[in-house]
């Protein structure tokens, strides 16, 4: 049998209502010399089988050749393309607003990614590998409809995923569960966005000759494209910073590659978003979906080298958060959603309320009419309500603390859980629905969490929050 493999992949980068940016890129295995099973292979090691690669996939990646991405109408015509010889990415203009496409990647004149892909599930011999699968990729995706345009939105928010599926643990097993109800949720038509809430890649075993948690393409593999590689192909991520991605947490500070791997510079920066974005240093930007749905992103992590312990207190970023959240109630947007990875309340075990949240960032919630606001970085769910506005706290895709917290009062909590999962909302006028999932049953529905009260009693799901336009 051949020692090595590569696998293809495929990541809707972006969407707008005329436009897509689209990626690709694979990873490279070799058998272990030791027990015959597959390894990612290491950056550093991507030369010897590729000459001259030092990236898997990304926006810094090297080309794996001549690309042109094509893109069909329900009829099965083309109705844009782009290419290019320089990159792995492009961005496919001309679509038109709230309209379901299928695409097509061809490099070099082939196919890209077509066929049963591999996968990694448990083979006979005990434990976990990489195996053949019985699944393609379905490339297919919806446009956002236009900023004038008020529609329903069915979103995911999820956190904290975990150590990767190369191994049969407990967090392992946790972030498959959670990834196939992302899986399920993201089939037509359902979840158009993803939010994700920090913590993006941890350490990840399994892969030959890493440096880190996330220092490395290969350091992504298990924890982000291969767990959710048929969402990404359709839905598009937007992420914020997490300690584990940054110096907080970790030996290095991974936001180098949290920009290459979410193609941040080609969506998030002032260049590209104008106003709409304030960046370096921390990431920070907003987005809207039709007409009545903006999502903010703020950049909670620490800011060693500055003056402000945080990176949302540095006055630079002042007029990105004015012009975010305005002093009109919320009468420009009926729903502002605020995502970040630290929570402004949380009820513990091991995160309290973050204190400059609560006084820098609360008082402008308040007077832009937010409603609810999105966090992670506590490894479990907790809804907490304050002064008209819930917190969700959504740390559990993956990782999971199941310690019960002891701060209910000054968080303001009304319900926690202990268990891995993710969060759907749904936001239709003026109602927004939250329903906590935790896996997908064996009659193919995604089952809920079960939340409880502080003081023990079964809270029931979802979560209504009400809007008075």
């Amino acid at each position: 049998m051949p020692d090595t493999h590569f696998e293809p992949f495929v990541h809707l980068v972006d969407l707008a209502p005329d436009r897509a940016l689209i990626a690709w890129g694979g990873f490279w295995f070799r058998r272990d010399d030791s027990d015959g099973r597959w390894q990612v292979v290491g950056d550093d090691e991507l030369g010897d089988l590729d000459l001259g690669r030092t990236g898997s996939i990304g926006a810094r990646s090297e080309p794996y050749g001549s690309a042109v991405v094509e893109v069909f109408d329900r009829s099965g015509d083309i109705v844009a393309e782009a290419r290019t010889d320089t990159g792995n990415h492009v961005r496919v203009d001309g679509l038109s607003p709230d309209t379901g496409y299928r695409y097509r990647i061809r490099v070099d004149g082939l196919p890209w990614a077509e066929g049963p892909r591999m996968d990694w599930g448990p083979v006979p011999r005990g434990g976990l590998d990489l195996r053949p699968g019985d699944r393609a990729y379905d490339l297919r995706f919806r446009t956002h409809p236009s900023p004038d345009v008020a529609v329903p939105l069915d979103f995911a928010v999820l956190g904290d995923y975990g150590i990767g599926v190369l191994t049969d643990t407990g967090s392992g097993r946790r972030q498959r569960q959670v990834a196939d109800v992302l899986d399920r949720l993201t089939e037509e038509p359902g979840v158009r966005v993803v939010i994700t809430v920090g913590d993006n890649v941890y350490p990840s075993a399994g892969t030959r000759g890493s440096q880190g948690s996330g220092a490395q393409d290969s350091d992504w593999y298990g924890s982000f494209y291969q767990p959710y590689r048929y969402a990404l192909a359709r839905v598009p991520m937007y992420p914020t910073v997490g300690n584990h991605d940054t110096s907080d947490a970790e030996s290095s500070d991974d936001r180098e590659q949290i920009r290459d791997n979410f193609h941040t510079d080609a969506r998030f920066t002032p260049e590209v978003a104008g106003s709409r974005a304030s960046a370096d240093p921390g990431m920070f930007y907003r987005f809207g979906f039709g007409a009545d749905v903006e999502f903010v992103c703020i950049d909670t992590s620490l800011s060693r080298e500055l003056p402000t312990e945080h990176f949302f207190e540095d006055p630079g970023h002042q007029d990105f958060l004015d012009e975010a959240f305005p002093d009109d109630g919320g009468a420009g947007r009926w729903w502002r959603f605020p995502f970040s990875h630290h929570p402004a309340y949380c009820a513990g075990p091991h995160h309290p309320n973050t204190a400059a949240m609560v006084e820098r960032l609360v008082p402008l919630f308040a007077r832009a009419g937010v409603r609810a606001a999105f966090a992670g970085h506590e490894h479990n769910f907790q809804l907490s309500r304050v002064d008209g506005i819930d917190y969700f706290v959504s740390g559990a895709g993956g990782k999971l603390r199941e310690d019960p917290p002891e701060g209910f009062g000054p968080a303001g909590t009304v319900a926690w859980a202990a268990q891995a999962h993710l969060l759907l909302a749904r936001v239709d006028g003026d109602t927004l629905t939250v329903t906590p999932l935790t896996a997908v049953g064996r009659d193919g529905a995604a089952e809920r969490l079960t939340p409880r009260a502080p003081d023990g009693a079964v809270v029931e799901v979802p979560f209504v929050v009400r809007r008075d336009r």
